[in-house]
């Protein structure tokens, strides 16, 4: 036989229509799926939240906030107290942590008095608090029984404990950037709450003071030792640079050596001294060479003499001999110098001149005793400075000493009044009594309880069932690897989707099952029940089901059917008589019953159609149809009886009907008839004598019969179960058997539970619009 390839494009591999990363459509299809799952395990939620806060006991919440301040004691203290940003994060830090301390915990609980506190050291317990009490008491009944304690001991034990739940019950928190501190207190009692915010501020507050005082006392202990200590050794260093002085005679009035200040001092002198022997030489060879030039001489230069000395007789002396010498002066010119007035006036002049000479002479003897004087102790402080500058060098080496003593002394000295300064701030800040917080909200009785929060309770409940109802979706969602749509079938496989057939249930196994619930109160039905023959109304229901497409014409079952037909008239135009293979991937997908309804349909259509079932299985199509055959397909193969004796008419349904083989008979080889020449012959012989054969053959996956009968085939009709055949599966067959995919004319999804499909199915697909099309389907089948 000539065969036509009904496929020309090749198998895809995977899903090629998503255009974007999250398809919303099918997410929200898969979330209608699973509503009433994802309802169901909200109120499951809400009723465990519900339950949490009946019998969970209420607690109560106080708060009082503190503001660290350090400018609350600006006024008692001298230094600057500014501070960096991360200073003061990290004062603040350690104040909160101070807060969450053990020791903080304990004063509290001695102030209260809370290891009396019944209700605070055993508070009523929530489910979860109770069951945790049952496994400690459960272990505690394995461990060894522990040695009885004293009372001290167990008072001291209660105490531990208090303060541990005191600490777990305790929330500190910074306030976001700010200074203030919040602190939160919870306990079974608003009252007994209120009361341990408040403690706990105040023992914050006298803790802070306490330490402050406490540091300060022992600082001003330890500055008063050290005092004692540098006095001491202060006054024992002084002490030893005095006596240094002494022994090595470095004592001056100055703080220097007194050789050094001697050299110094006779150094000055020396200068002086040489300044003045100078002077006296200068002024000395100058009056003594105005002598040597004679008297007339010395009166001219007498003006010298006036200038360098107060001698009031040379100065009248001088004026009288130029008086003198003016007259004389006068006396040549009018009288001539031989007049007796000029020769007197000589005279007086001479006599003068003499005078004035004789003064000088007794000058200068004064100025060479002068210069004599100035000499002498000129040479006698070089004497001195001689013999002073020997012993500096001597002392020189001593002042090395003499300043490393000094330097200790200072040292000590110094180190002494830094302590002493700050001994006396200490003392000072030791009776400060401010500390560097105030409390700024002081915490008030709570009048509602803080835990258990009832609307965050019920809302975390309704989003904990939201999630946990989305998970068991998604997983089940992610399970999903079966057909659902005719969108897979098109996406997954790259065939043509015939159609679906509703899923049609049997009416005697529901009454039955409805009987048993009354009676047992499950879903069995009940086998002891005389009315029900489960393998009868099996059969029966069996045989109906091969007619449903015959006696509901207007179903959508019968449409689908007639969807085939029409795929395969439009896939094989030429043919006079078309070979239509109906398979599956397994069995109990219902393939048999889709060959028997076909078949009979295309006889209602008054088509000469053969209904040759190929399936060895005893539930093959001409099993359910119910013929009463004496010779099958296998006698005809084997050449024991004519075709025509194998064939079975069915009069009402307009169908001949050949059987595999006879009941009661097995086949092990089918395959190989089923290839063989002789099956070759007969369906050349009976597609002579008919317009349809409509072959019934055996599931893909567990024999090869499909396979081998397949060159005799023109067109596959390949039928998957709705919900239950995986697309794995198919994918592997129709890859694996090219030839088999190339004349596969479609697939039809059977046992389609047409209530579900519109959940499965995107906004805008043709399974949302089923309602529409049933005035077209007014006699779609439900129960048989």
């Amino acid at each position: 036989m000539d065969h036509v390839n009904l496929r020309t494009a090749t198998f895809p591999a995977a899903n090629r229509d998503q255009d974007s990363f999250i398809d919303l459509d099918r997410l929200t299809s898969a979330l209608m799926r699973h509503l009433r799952l994802i309802g169901l395990c909200v109120a499951v939620a809400v009723l465990l939240g519900g339950t949490y806060l009946v019998f969970t006991p209420p607690t109560y919440t106080a708060l009082t906030q503190m503001l660290i301040d350090e400018n609350l004691s600006r006024y008692g203290e001298q230094e600057d107290n500014s501070q960096s940003a991360q200073q003061t994060d990290n004062r603040l830090s350690s104040a909160v942590e101070i807060l969450k301390s053990k020791a903080l915990a304990l004063r509290v609980v001695d102030d209260l008095k809370l290891q009396d506190n019944q209700l605070f050291l055993d508070p009523p317990q929530s489910p979860i608090g109770l069951l945790k009490g049952s496994v400690k008491s459960l272990v505690s009944l394995v461990k060894p029984a522990d040695a009885p304690v004293s009372e001290t001991d167990a008072r001291n034990g209660r105490r531990e404990k208090a303060a541990a739940i005191l600490q777990e019950s305790l929330d500190v928190n910074r306030v976001g950037r700010s200074s203030v501190i919040a602190i939160a207190v919870q306990s079974p009692d608003p009252l007994l709450s209120a009361r341990l915010a408040k403690s706990y501020a105040a023992a914050y507050l006298s803790e802070q003071l306490s330490a402050n005082f406490d540091a300060t006392e022992r600082a001003s202990n330890w500055l008063q030792e050290r005092l004692n200590d540098l006095n001491q050794r202060s006054q024992e260093a002084a002490l030893a640079v005095e006596q240094y002085k002494i022994k090595h005679g470095l004592i001056s009035p100055r703080g220097e050596l007194l050789s050094s200040q001697q050299l110094s001092d006779l150094t000055s002198q020396l200068i002086v001294a040489q300044a003045d022997t100078a002077t006296a030489s200068a002024r000395y060879n100058q009056y003594k060479a105005i002598l040597d030039q004679g008297p007339q001489a010395a009166v001219n230069n007498a003006l010298v003499s006036s200038t360098e000395t107060d001698n009031s007789v040379i100065k009248d002396l001088r004026r009288r001999y130029q008086a003198a010498q003016e007259r004389e002066r006068a006396v040549v010119e009018q009288f001539g110098a031989d007049h007796p007035q000029a020769k007197l006036l000589e005279g007086q002049k001479n006599d003068l001149a003499q005078q004035i000479f004789r003064e000088l002479q007794q000058m200068t003897s004064g100025f060479r005793n002068d210069y004599e004087v100035a000499s002498s102790r000129e040479k006698s402080l070089r004497d001195s400075i001689d013999h002073v500058a020997g012993n500096n060098s001597q002392a020189n080496v001593s002042l090395v000493e003499l300043r490393e003593l000094e330097q200790k002394a200072n040292s000590l000295k110094a180190t002494y009044q830094t302590y002493l300064d700050r001994f006396e701030q200490a003392t000072q800040q030791q009776s400060f009594p401010i500390a560097k917080a105030r409390v700024i909200s002081e915490a008030g009785v709570p009048t509602a309880p803080s835990s258990p929060k009832k609307t965050l309770t019920m809302a975390l409940s309704v989003v904990l069932g939201l999630f946990i109802g989305s998970g068991i979706a998604t997983v089940l969602e992610l399970k999903e690897r079966a057909f659902r749509l005719g969108h897979d079938v098109r996406a997954r496989l790259g065939m043509r989707f015939l159609g679906y057939l509703p899923l049609v249930r049997s009416a005697a196994a529901e009454a039955a099952a409805a009987r048993g619930k009354k009676k047992k109160g499950t879903g069995e039905p009940d086998a002891a029940d005389p009315g029900y023959d489960a393998a009868g109304d099996a059969k029966r229901f069996a045989r109906r089901l091969t007619r449903v497409a015959a006696e509901h014409p207007r179903s959508a079952f019968a449409e689908t059917l007639r969807n085939a037909k029409l795929a395969c008239d439009v896939a094989l135009p030429s043919r006079e008589c078309r070979v239509i293979a109906v398979v599956s991937a397994l069995s109990g997908e219902g393939k048999s019953t889709v060959a028997a309804n076909l078949a009979i349909l295309l006889g209602a259509l008054n088509k000469r159609t053969l209904l040759l079932d190929a399936d060895p299985t005893q539930g093959g199509s001409s099993i359910v149809l119910g013929t009463d055959a004496t010779h099958g397909l296998m006698d005809v193969l084997r050449g024991e009886v004519p075709w025509t004796s194998a064939i079975t008419v069915d009069t009402k349904a307009k169908l001949a009907v050949m059987p595999f083989f006879a009941r009661g008979e097995t086949q092990p080889h089918a395959s190989e008839l089923l290839a063989s020449p002789e099956m070759g012959r007969l369906m050349e012989t009976v597609s002579s004598r008919f317009d349809y054969i409509v072959v019934d053959l055996a599931p893909l996956v567990p024999t090869i019969d499909a396979k081998a009968f397949a060159p005799f085939v023109d067109a596959y009709v390949f039928v998957a179960e709705w919900g239950a055949t995986p697309v794995k599966l198919v994918q592997g067959l129709m890859e694996a058997e090219p030839a088999l995919a190339a004349k596969t004319v479609g697939v039809i999804l059977n046992k389609t539970d047409m209530d579900l499909l519109p959940r499965y199915s995107d906004p805008g697909a043709a399974e949302r619009f089923r309602n529409r099309s049933l005035a077209y389907h007014t006699d779609e089948p439900v129960t048989l």
